[in-house]
């Protein structure tokens, strides 16, 4: 097992909203983003129990069905299993739009057009109950505390540093190292 998955196995609260998220059955899912950094950052910083993200992000992929209104009725059933978490639930087939992008392929393949190398992350819980780590740029950034932006982040430099400062990580886990 990966020390990322090992680490959300570990971490009840995490996999009680995995099971959540799995019993939707949606196509081509994860939890990703600050679900996955902030729990990785804060074992690397030894912060023990994990701070509780801002937000939970679900993305998935239905080319067949890319309604924003489906995304908020999926957030509905959740906060039905687990009231009053932060859920945000988004197509990923419907994403590339407001980029100005070709329509993406799978949930990966959104996740390479996103600002940060280390937020392209997500976890599965399986049907077994295995976890699968989708990090289609890698995860070497995320467990060796460094954060840079991605190729598609490179293109939009302003709203990465800006995203960066707002997000306050350099205060939040000061051993992160922030390359260009």
């Amino acid at each position: 097992m990966s020390l990322i998955a090992r680490i959300i196995a570990e971490d009840a609260i995490a996999m009680e909203q995995l099971r959540a998220v799995r019993t939707l059955g949606l196509p081509d899912w994860c939890i990703a983003a600050g679900f996955v950094r902030n729990r990785v950052w804060d074992h690397l910083h030894g912060i023990v129990p994990a701070r509780l993200p801002v937000d939970i992000d679900v993305i998935y992929y239905n080319a067949g069905d890319p309604s924003k209104e489906r995304e908020g009725e999926h957030e509905a059933a959740l906060d039905r299993l687990l009231p009053g978490l932060p859920w945000q639930v988004r197509n990923q087939a419907r994403m590339h739009v407001w980029k100005s992008l070709p329509q993406h392929r799978d949930t990966a393949d959104a996740m390479i057009h996103w600002l940060e190398s280390v937020t392209g992350i997500g976890v599965r819980l399986e049907a077994d109950d295995g976890l699968s780590v989708i990090a289609p740029l890698g995860t070497d950034d995320l467990l060796n505390l460094r954060c840079r932006p991605t190729p598609y982040g490179r293109t939009r430099r302003s709203e990465y540093d800006e995203r960066v400062a707002a997000k306050r990580w350099r205060e939040l886990w000061p051993k992160v190292q922030f390359l260009d």
